[in-house]
C-alpha cells in the first residue's frame, strides 16, 4: 500500500507560507516533495511586479522550504486561475496529495483566498491533505505544553 504523501505537491504563496507548509510536512512521513508558487497571469492587466521579481520572490520561498525540508523539487507556475494552475501541476507531477496549512489573516484576507482554498478541496481530483499551521508561534506554543 502506497502513502498519501509519496509524491507531494506543496503549493506555497509566501516566504512564511512556505516556511510554515514546510515545517509542517516535515513532520509528516513524506516522500518526494514539489513546492511551486504560482504567478497569476493578469489576462491583460498589467502586473504589479516585474517577472523578474516575482521569480526572485520565488526562488526565495523555496530557499524557505528548503530550509525546512532539505532536497525538494520546486518549480514557478504561469496561470491565470491559482486553483487550476494548481490541478495541473498535481496532474503533471502525477501527485498523490496537494498538502496546504491554513493561511492566516484577517477575513478580508481570508474572503479574498477563500475561493481558492474552497476550489482546491471541492473541485480537485487529487486528495487533498490540510496540515496545521506550524508558525514560530504555534511550534513554541505546542513545545511549552
Amino acid at each position: 500500500m502506497s502513502n498519501l504523501l509519496d509524491t507531494v505537491l506543496l503549493p506555497v504563496a509566501s516566504e512564511d507560507d512556505a516556511r510554515s507548509s514546510a515545517r509542517a510536512l516535515a513532520e509528516q512521513d513524506y516522500g518526494t516533495v514539489t513546492v511551486v508558487h504560482i504567478i497569476e497571469k493578469a489576462d491583460g492587466a498589467p502586473d504589479k511586479a516585474s517577472v523578474e521579481q516575482r521569480e526572485q520572490a520565488a526562488e526565495e520561498m523555496f530557499e524557505a522550504a528548503r530550509a525546512e525540508l532539505g532536497d525538494i523539487e520546486t518549480d514557478v507556475v504561469y496561470g491565470a486561475d491559482v486553483a487550476e494552475a494548481i490541478f495541473d501541476a498535481a496532474t503533471d507531477r502525477d501527485a498523490s496529495a496537494i498538502v496546504v496549512t491554513p493561511r492566516g489573516g484577517n477575513r478580508f484576507i481570508r474572503l479574498i483566498t477563500g475561493d481558492v482554498a474552497l476550489r482546491l478541496v471541492t473541485e480537485t481530483e487529487h486528495p487533498v491533505v490540510v496540515l496545521p499551521d506550524r508558525t514560530d508561534e504555534t511550534a513554541d506554543t505546542e513545545t511549552d505544553e
